[in-house]
């Protein structure tokens, strides 16, 4: 199937596209006239040696560090040069790379040679997370967590006809919340700019119906019909897309037990500005005096790893956490102790105790929960930094346990490197926890989970997704099957395999899908 929403070359690994039953498209050729450059497979010059030289050089200045832009003139090939040196130097699996004539193709279908084809043990691509962004739109989307949008977050619960998609929830004040649309969680859509969504399966549909879905610029107007929870009839609504700014922590509340006040928080993007959200967050539940904690980070699909290893400090505290490492990288061979892109020798990340100035006042103590278990409500959409919080604790015995489904499977990560404009995210490193462990390529998995294969298994309870409830609501089900196992420590019956891993429909009670998300919002990004 090919994998459409063609926001880059290549998406990050289930970014809740649609598909089709069509073909995959050419080959790309197109970047030369054959081998005239001097190409000897198996032999590589430094990437430096090609860096910034572009066959469209920018001109002025960055407007992120002030200083001028490095790109001098050049072509395709000095680009795709740069590709090929810069994956044999950093790539984690160099060793698995074709080495192919970087004369023969553009650049975007250049990069998309520059990866393993490999499979897991489970039949997985060993590489599910290989693309690009232009440099300006990466720049704006991880510094502000700004995109063009509606304020609606699409869930996928099948990408294939027929489909379903869809609300998981709107941010306040944006087109998709306010009237009159009015969208909430659990509405369906059927039809985009007249297209059925359920049922179309030709090129020219799916591409309409994902340019609906996912806006590339603001002020793009296109049509919905929908259908709301619980509702017979259908409406039409037109959404005009702005530029959404998301709340990363947008819902922190209690919830009281027999046993006292359970603590929940939504947290859904490890952004910069989620720095100062996640701080307020820990605040307040620790004003509140709570003795559980729920993350809800079913559609996180990650972000920086410092705000991750904030995160896990604030939950556990400096007892379990002092002197020990949070993160610990794996580069390629090459390197067994050197930290390649800074040079500098491989330390391990500690547990941040401190703020970083990343959207906080950088040197101010870290509040705390000192908690010894959290609950996390996961889902196929949970990846990278946010799979990282879940190992970190792991690996210094604070007690994790899963409520949901399988997340994506994401022990890796990068150092997003601009050339020419475009930024390239090539899995550069894996990551381990302060015990060794960091093998989870097919993602972690409830301990009672059904139908869960090569998964890591943790304590916890599957829960399907539950779109009849709204986020927080303690009877929604993945909420509610947590505050009754920090009571009873007993789980529902396990529900079966999502229905976005098989054809037939299942009740918006119970059932999973993928996030759309931007591929840039699953990551685990360091900074340099």
């Amino acid at each position: 199937m090919a994998a459409l929403i063609p926001l880059v070359s290549c998406g990050g690994g289930g970014d809740g596209s649609l598909t089709s039953t069509g073909g995959s498209g050419g080959s790309g050729l197109g970047g030369g006239g054959g081998s005239t450059d001097g190409w000897t497979a198996g032999v590589f010059q430094p990437s430096a040696h090609f860096a910034a030289q572009c066959a469209s050089p920018r001109s002025g200045t960055d407007p992120v560090t002030g200083q001028p832009y490095p790109d001098v003139k050049g072509s395709t090939l000095t680009e795709n040069n740069w590709l090929r040196s810069w994956t044999n130097e950093l790539y984690l699996w160099y060793d698995q790379v074709t080495d192919v004539d970087p004369s023969l193709y553009t650049t975007p279908a250049y990069f998309q040679k520059m990866m393993t084809f490999q499979t897991d043990a489970a039949g997985e691509p060993t590489d599910k997370f290989h693309f690009t962004y232009a440099t300006s739109v990466w720049e704006t989307l991880s510094q502000s967590d700004v995109e063009p949008g509606y304020g609606a977050q699409w869930v996928l619960l099948s990408t294939t006809p027929p489909r379903e998609l869809v609300v998981a929830y709107t941010v306040p004040g944006t087109p998709a919340a306010t009237a009159p649309a009015s969208l909430a969680r659990g509405a369906q859509i059927l039809t985009i700019d007249g297209v059925d969504l359920v049922n179309a399966d030709d090129q020219a549909s799916v591409n309409t119906l994902n340019a609906g879905i996912s806006p590339a610029t603001v002020g793009e107007t296109h049509t919905f019909t929908v259908q709301d929870l619980g509702s017979t009839t259908t409406r039409t609504i037109t959404l005009t897309s702005v530029n959404v700014t998301e709340n990363p922590v947008p819902l922190v509340t209690t919830l009281p037990t027999t046993v006292g006040s359970v603590g929940y928080m939504v947290f859904d993007d490890q952004e910069a500005t989620a720095e100062s959200g996640l701080i307020n967050a820990v605040n307040q539940l620790k004003t509140a005096q709570i003795t559980d904690l729920v993350i809800d980070i079913r559609y996180n699909g990650g972000g920086y790893l410092d705000i991750a290893s904030e995160l896990a400090y604030m939950v556990a505290g400096p007892g379990p956490t002092a002197g020990q490492t949070f993160y610990n990288q794996q580069f390629n061979a090459k390197y067994p102790s050197t930290n390649p892109v800074s040079g500098e020798p491989l330390t391990p990340t500690a547990f941040h105790t401190q703020t970083l100035g990343l959207s906080v006042t950088a040197g101010q103590a870290l509040p705390t929960l000192n908690l010894s278990r959290v609950f996390v409500l996961t889902g196929p959409s949970t990846c990278s930094a946010s799979e990282a919080v879940m190992n970190g604790l792991r690996g210094v015995n604070v007690q994790v346990i899963q409520i949901g489904t399988t997340t994506c499977g994401k022990p890796y990560g990068f150092y997003p490197q601009d050339n020419c404009g475009t930024t390239y995210f090539s899995i550069e490193f894996r990551g381990v926890n302060a015990q060794g462990f960091g093998n989870y390529p097919d993602g972690f998995s409830p301990s009672n989970s059904v139908g869960a294969t090569n998964t890591a298994s943790i304590p916890g309870c599957q829960v399907a997704d539950d779109f009849t409830h709204a986020l927080g609501d303690p009877n929604e089900a993945r909420l509610s099957a947590a505050l009754n196992y920090s009571t009873t420590a007993s789980c529902p019956a396990p529900s079966s395999t999502p229905a976005s891993q098989k054809s037939e429909r299942r009740p918006l009670s119970a059932t999973d899908g993928i996030a759309v998300k931007q591929p840039g919002k699953q990551l685990l990004i360091l900074r340099r």
